[in-house]
């Protein structure tokens, strides 16, 4: 995945809400190819049992102060407690169970597809791969999912160079920016 930017467009109480938009966005773009990627932060042991239920293979990494133990040695996640999991390429029908799963957990879906479409009346063509995903950040108020929160947001990506697409593409779904526009972790 390569960098993008990323800017936010709804902040909302309303999980079911923060998925519709996200889906809306995701009817706009090229979704010839789409995947999903999946992060949380597992602080409980029941938190990380239902999020590792839904990912076995996830890769995981403690998380905090005492970053010892990840998934590259033999080390239990349960044992490094809070844990950060990371699960790359899902298939899209699985958002509502990961989601789910999480339960109130900070969690990250980041839906990869083939490109936004082309912005005309603002001058821009079709969008590649490189920048063009929906992110909704669930339980948190960041995109690292720092800062645990009761809100959910959804994020456009666009590339850097385009930013005016993320204007564009709030409107088309009913809606403006609500943030700045930043550089999204990989």
């Amino acid at each position: 995945m390569a960098n993008s930017f990323a800017q936010p467009i709804l902040r909302t109480g309303d999980l079911a809400e923060a998925l519709r938009v996200a889906r809306q966005l995701l009817e706009l773009a090229d979704t010839n190819t789409v995947e999903v990627d999946f992060e949380a932060v597992a602080r409980t042991p029941q938190e990380l049992n239902r999020l590792l239920e839904q990912m076995p293979e996830a890769e995981w990494w403690a998380y905090g102060p005492d970053r010892s133990g990840s998934s590259d040695g033999d080390a239990l996640p349960s044992d490094h407690l809070p844990v950060f999991l990371r699960d790359w390429s899902r298939p899209v029908h699985t958002v509502e169970v990961l989601l789910s799963a999480a339960g109130s957990a900070p969690v990250m879906v980041r839906w990869d597809f083939d490109g936004w479409p082309a912005a005309p009346e603002i001058g821009l063509g079709p969008g590649g791969t490189r920048g063009a995903y929906v992110t909704l950040v669930a339980n948190a108020s960041d995109l690292d999912l720092e800062t645990p929160a009761e809100l959910h947001t959804v994020f456009v990506h666009v590339k850097q160079i385009e930013a005016e697409r993320a204007p564009w593409l709030a409107a088309q779904v009913g809606l403006r920016v609500i943030g700045d526009l930043v550089m999204a972790p990989l």
